[in-house]
């Protein structure tokens, strides 16, 4: 997909990154989650007021691939987020959010919104990038570690009233 766009989102694109970071995430945790869980989560996380928050936030930097004009994947890096004790690099970036429509998985586009979050990283200046994934996501972890990310410990993340369990994944970005 090389015609899609990745750029900064703003506060005009709250709306819209609400409606998909909301569809996306129902759909890769939705059949795994109690339903009230879910919307809980869902009304905490991915309102338009929310993101218009996160989208204002200098140490948050939220990148958008559109593709069509339509949104089709976003990553949101997260400058001064508080690791769990597992990440003991200094300078560490967290990766807060990285999604992709379902429909374009495997065609190169995780790739391109990768490598372009860990640029902003180090914009940020972060040396290190690190993120958490639900340890039953088999096919995100996969791709974490095929980027070159590795597994640092693990820590917990709450769904409404589940308390699931994450993976911690780090990596340098000096090698870049």
């Amino acid at each position: 997909m090389t015609d899609t766009l990745i750029r900064s989102g703003t506060v005009a694109d709250a709306q819209a990154l609400a409606g998909f970071a909301a569809r996306v995430f129902v759909e890769a945790f939705g059949a795994d989650t109690r339903p009230d869980d879910l919307q809980r989560h869902l009304a905490s996380a991915y309102g338009p007021v929310q993101q218009a928050a996160e989208l204002a936030d200098p140490d948050v930097t939220t990148l958008l691939a559109t593709h069509g004009g339509q949104l089709v994947a976003y990553a949101q890096l997260r400058r001064n987020a508080q690791p769990p004790p597992c990440v003991v690099n200094a300078a560490a970036v967290q990766l807060q959010r990285f999604y992709l429509d379902p429909a374009l998985h495997g065609n190169g586009l995780a790739t391109r919104l990768m490598h372009r979050s860990r640029l902003v990283a180090r914009e940020l200046g972060g040396r290190h990038l690190w993120l958490t994934c639900w340890e039953r996501n088999a096919r995100a972890l996969a791709f974490y570690r095929k980027a070159g990310f590795v597994e640092a410990g693990v820590t917990h993340f709450v769904v409404g009233a589940d308390r699931q369990i994450d993976r911690v994944l780090a990596i340098a970005l000096d090698a870049e």
